[in-house]
């Protein structure tokens, strides 16, 4: 009898100690619970002592209480709003990977993000938890050697996707670590209203001559030849880029931070200037300084201006699509009408005249200062964003241009001719460059976007130009010695 009751309390023990390891949660998290495995239960039933303090295995799991992370993000306005509709899906599938965590989401515009705001908290060592990166020396490379950035390198290779990126983490990266990545990338070009062009006959603008007989017969006819919008610099610097590449060479921009090419040299000045001839013929938007980069994009689709020379992005504006109210959007009455080409070569110029400019130069970043709850969520951020699922998006949604590796399966889901005519024009480039603010230090990129203006204001010679960016260009250079 004593034996049997010996038996009967160690069980009833036994089931105690179960009971209040399960209640401690309120009976909420019994997805926490430890299950007993098969030799578990079938081994003897253990001695009240035993049972009365449960192995940490038979324990709930400690109780995650929630919290909050910040996501500085550029994907505010109407261009951005299918990378900003990426960014809330990825987050929407974080949240149910990782349900105790909630965002708050901070949009500010770019330049304002990559120039004022995110170099300030970084000097302050407290930016957002994650955050909107631009890649290369003035931004990811910096941070990174400061010590602000998380390192990614071993959650994408325990996500196994580091053989599924495209060359492209070179900018992210430093001593062969990386610390940010790229949303997607894309190309710059020119579009052109094919409407337009058949009107006047013109022929499509893929040699010097065409585009140059095209920018001269439509401003005949009292339609700008070329809309742009430089109130923000960076809008007329894609056009200089090109046209350094052109000129100067593919490789000159990749030589500025090293001393090899100047900006004040002839070939890079003749870029300037060759811009400068362009603003004096009349071919670019009257008052263009006053002029967003909406702005822009609305006096091409109104049929003010024949040819806009912009980012491969722009293709999704005309595309027949409904805006957030169900009403055509602002592009949607080009669909069909548009054509997408690389800049003409440049008689003369020293550069490969196929190659062209490829950036990918978007990305996120993650602050080194996370503890291991935070460490999951950016893990579950980096495996939900950079996904076929995702990248395919992009490039259907946006044309944002895949930073990983796509299936021949994938790409063939590219119905838009005009998306076609992108990936065929970087199919069909001999090589690639990137964009030189991919390359140079921040002072730099901003000097250079100061003097395009004061060029485009006729207050500052190509040459003038050139010498005040390559006085910045040393300094910045000397310091990082």
């Amino acid at each position: 009898m004593k034996k049997k009751l010996t038996s009967v309390l160690a069980v009833s023990m036994a089931m105690s100690a179960f009971l209040a390891a399960c209640g401690g949660n309120g009976g909420n998290d019994n997805k926490n619970a430890a299950s007993p495995s098969a030799s578990e239960s079938a081994s003897p039933s253990p001695s009240a002592s035993e049972s009365a303090s449960p192995s940490p295995s038979e324990s709930a799991a400690p109780k995650v209480e929630p919290f909050s992370m910040t996501v500085r993000h550029i994907q505010i306005g109407e261009p951005r709003k299918f990378r900003l509709a990426i960014l809330n899906s990825v987050l929407d599938n974080v949240k149910k990977e990782i349900p105790e965590v909630s965002f708050e989401l901070d949009g500010v515009e770019d330049s304002v993000n990559r120039f004022t705001k995110l170099p300030a908290e970084m000097a302050a060592g407290n930016p957002p938890k994650i955050f909107s990166l631009f890649a290369g020396a003035g931004d990811a490379q910096k941070y990174a050697k400061a010590g602000r950035l998380l390192d990614l390198t071993p959650i994408i290779d325990e996500l196994g996707l580091k053989d599924k990126f495209l060359n492209v983490l070179d900018p992210w990266s430093v001593d062969g670590k990386v610390y940010g990545l790229p949303i997607g990338g894309n190309t710059e070009g020119i579009f052109y209203n094919k409407e337009l062009f058949a009107k006047y006959n013109l022929e499509a603008p893929t040699t010097w001559d065409a585009m140059i007989k095209a920018a001269d017969t439509l401003k005949q006819n009292g339609i700008t030849p070329i809309a742009v919008g430089s109130k923000a610099g960076w809008v007329p610097n894609m056009f200089v880029n090109t046209l350094i590449g052109r000129i100067a060479g593919e490789n000159t921009n990749a030589g500025f931070i090293t001393g090899e090419t100047k900006w004040n040299s002839p070939d890079v000045v003749a870029a300037y200037q060759q811009y400068a001839d362009f603003e004096k013929k009349g071919y670019f938007t009257k008052g263009e300084l006053g002029k967003t980069y909406d702005d822009m994009l609305n006096d091409f689709i109104a049929g003010k201006a024949g040819m806009m020379f912009d980012g491969s992005w722009r293709n999704s504006a005309f595309t027949d699509q409904l805006d957030a109210s169900g009403k055509p959007a602002v592009g949607a009455k080009l669909a069909g009408k548009v054509s997408y080409i690389a800049l003409a070569p440049v008689p003369n110029g020293k550069g490969d005249q196929t190659a062209m400019n490829a950036n990918y130069a978007e990305g996120y970043g993650f602050s080194a200062d996370l503890n291991d709850n935070e460490k999951a969520v950016v893990k579950s951020f980096v495996k939900n964003l950079f996904s076929d699922e995702m990248q395919l998006r992009g490039l259907l949604e946006d044309g944002v241009l895949p930073s990983m590796k796509l299936s021949d399966e994938a790409l063939g889901k590219v119905t838009s001719p005009l998306l076609k005519e992108v990936l065929d024009a970087l199919k069909n480039a001999s090589k690639t460059f990137p964009h030189f603010d991919q390359i140079i230090q921040s002072k730099v990129y901003t000097e250079t976007e100061t003097q395009l203006q004061k060029l485009i204001a006729g207050k500052a010679t190509a040459q003038q130009v050139g010498d005040a960016i390559q006085k910045v260009q040393d300094a910045e250079n000397a310091a990082a010695k």
